[in-house]
């Protein structure tokens, strides 16, 4: 099961229809369902660059907000036995931004973030060459399956 958290800060000056949530849901399933792993729970939470930023400088050491972060855990819930994965933190300020950039609508940018922080909960990462060229291939193909219109840069 996903859980899909908007923060207060957000919720206030920005209002997410439940249908767009329901999607980011969605994009989170169909990541899942791409790499073959089922039967687990996740926390998904929109929220502000400032709450970004200060989880990115105390658990990363970077002092400056960023898009998503992913926060990886191996819990089991004694009572169900699912595996819960963890917690997946997007800044909406930062992702409305790089849609503008990008020129393409604001959810399909959360889907991305969504997709990419489903995939590092997993394990998957973009340090170096050959990781990034597997990560951004499973992302283009989550985004394509879900309609999406973002187009990944090649690095």
């Amino acid at each position: 099961m996903i859980h899909l958290q908007v923060s207060e800060s957000i919720s206030k000056s920005v209002p997410i229809a439940p249908e767009n949530l329901s999607d980011l849901e969605r994009a989170g399933l169909q990541t899942l369902q791409q790499v073959g792993v089922q039967l687990l729970d996740l926390t998904i939470v929109i929220t502000d660059d400032a709450e970004l930023h200060e989880l990115n400088r105390r658990f990363l050491g970077i002092d400056a907000p960023t898009d998503v972060l992913s926060f990886p855990t191996d819990e089991t819930d004694p009572d169900s036995g699912v595996r819960y994965l963890g917690d997946i933190l997007i800044s909406y300020p930062r992702a409305s931004a790089q849609a503008s950039a990008g020129n393409h609508p604001i959810q399909d940018e959360l889907r991305l973030l969504v997709v990419h922080g489903v995939l590092h909960l997993l394990g998957y990462d973009h340090a170096e060459p050959d990781e990034q060229a597997r990560m951004w291939e499973l992302q283009e193909e989550v985004l394509k399956q879900l309609g999406s219109r973002v187009t990944l840069p090649r690095e």
